[in-house]
């Protein structure tokens, strides 16, 4: 009964029109970065930080989860029609929702991936609502070697997970690390790693760091990867379903929403795996013509990944919001944007800042609604958006991230940094280096060294206080697992002839 007052108390920062309108757009935005190859929502969020710095907090994540949402919704949209997944999450999706479309069933196809898209983020977020009390319930004891173990599991986690391999993953979490220590250790009082200049001594904004790995590496990478000529889009009318789609869908959409959401709540879990095995599930469970259709455009395997693919969106919120465990290139990126208001999300957040947490948590029932209303009738307009040329599209990109980050402090120095990160994070995408544990490493190292240091102050020094815990041995035992088990799935998958599943890069 709390978490329902608390809810409605949710609705009533929500439903005030300034805040419809930056859900509005929001959401909107986030449907036309889902549509457009190589820009997803982390990307958006990150170039919007500098650009959100003066809107009051409640409004900005409001239109953060808008975009977060969309960009979930908009990316079917080029999966179907263009065999182009915009994120890796929407892969599964074009295997039969553009097999659909060539077969002239590109308004069915988009019209289940809206309609379970909004089943799925409703009840999802309904999850939301229920598990997230429970979990800061749990997280309000923690001292300080818990909250050491946690960023520890996060680190290995995303890591791992996030990651072609290990040693990549742990490579980029290097990397971010690194930029996390630049400038005045709180302890000492010394400078570190800021190579004699003075404006690095308050460290490297977070800011700076998000546009720069994410927004400006990535916009440089596909652009370095660009084809000349214009794409093939097939033409969709109005999205609709008929009898027979609808009784094929609600199953699927169902069963793809149970996979989704504890994935998505799980460090690491993401949206692919959910996705990969609500496809195998569907499949599995085909009988007589819908089997037939798998591999020829089957409805059942665009309805249940895109289900799975919007509930594994708000699962990623229960960890972030409650922990401030980023599970996602995206997560990574809004607990930047909590950082860039001074709030660290956790147990006390909710207590210190409950109209906060729950009208975004609102928010996202009203910006489901929004999204079908946008994506069903107005199918025909996003498909248009795919003709944008895309150099401009980029170099729009590369200016709009350069005078959001110098708009910041006004220094040619935060310009210089935001370049050289961008290279790098050009770099990090050109030799398969997942950019999500470097802003993890950046956003969470300082975190971890301030647990560290206060867990053996009060231990009087001795190492072992790190593990009488057991909640932070529980921690630490699910770091050095996430570690083990990829290399161990290989070996397994070698010793017995079959192939290695390989996660998808996020980030």
């Amino acid at each position: 009964m709390e978490s329902l007052r608390l809810l409605l108390d949710g609705f009533a920062t929500a439903l005030t029109p300034v805040n419809l309108l930056y859900a509005l757009a929001g959401v909107t935005l986030g449907t036309l970065v889902g549509v457009l190859p190589g820009i997803g929502p982390a990307m958006t969020v990150a170039l919007l930080l500098p650009v959100t710095f003066s809107v009051p907090p409640a409004s900005a994540f409001i239109m953060f989860a808008g975009i977060y949402y969309g960009g979930m919704y908009g990316g079917s949209t080029t999966s179907i029609l263009l065999n182009t997944p915009g994120e890796s999450s929407s892969m599964i999706t074009a295997l039969e929702g553009n097999k659909m479309a060539r077969r002239g069933r590109a308004a069915q196809a988009l019209a289940t991936a809206a309609i379970g898209s909004f089943v799925a983020g409703t009840v999802a977020t309904g999850l939301l609502v229920v598990a997230a009390p429970l979990v800061v319930e749990f997280a309000i004891s923690f001292g300080p070697e818990d909250y050491f173990a946690l960023a520890v599991l996060a680190f290995t986690a995303v890591s791992s997970v996030l990651s072609r391999s290990v040693v990549r993953g742990l490579a980029s979490l290097g990397f971010g690390l690194a930029i996390g220590l630049v400038g005045i250790d709180e302890q000492t009082g010394q400078a570190r790693l800021t190579l004699g200049v003075p404006q690095l001594l308050g460290g490297i904004e977070v800011v700076v760091v998000a546009v720069g790995l994410f927004a400006l590496g990535e916009a440089l990478y596909v652009a370095s990867r660009l084809r000349h000529g214009e794409p093939e889009i097939i033409p969709v009318g109005r999205a609709f379903l008929g009898r027979s789609d609808w009784s094929r869908s609600w199953r699927p959409w169902l069963r793809g929403t149970a996979l989704g959401f504890p994935f998505g709540a799980l460090p690491g879990g993401g949206a692919e795996i959910p996705t990969f095995l609500s496809y195998s599930i569907e499949k599995r469970l085909a009988r007589g013509t819908a089997r037939e259709e798998y591999g020829r455009g089957a409805i059942e395997g665009v309805a249940g990944p895109e289900a799975a693919n919007n509930a594994s969106a708000a699962g990623t919120l229960v960890p972030l919001l409650t922990l401030g465990l980023p599970t996602s290139a995206t997560a990574a990126i809004l607990l930047a944007a909590f950082q860039q208001y001074g709030l660290q999300p956790g147990p006390q957040l909710f207590d210190h800042n409950p109209a906060l947490v729950w009208g975004m948590i609102a928010s996202l029932f009203l910006g489901n609604a929004m999204l079908l209303v946008l994506n069903l009738p107005l199918a025909p307009l996003w498909a248009r958006v795919l003709h944008v040329p895309r150099p401009y599209l980029y170099a729009g990109i590369v200016l709009f991230a350069a005078l959001g980050v110098y708009a910041l402090n006004a220094s040619w120095i935060d310009l210089v940094v935001l370049y050289v990160l961008g290279l790098l994070g050009f770099a990090m995408r050109r030799f398969g280096l997942p950019v999500a544990p470097a802003v993890i490493g950046m956003i969470l190292g300082p975190m971890a060294e301030i647990q560290l240091r206060r867990a053996l102050a009060i231990g009087a020094g001795d190492p072992a206080v790190l593990v009488r815990s057991p909640v932070a041995l529980a921690f630490l035992g699910l770091a050095a697992l996430a570690l083990l088990a990829p290399p161990a799935g290989k070996a397994v998958a070698r010793r017995f002839g079959g192939p290695a599943v390989r996660r998808s890069d996020d980030g």
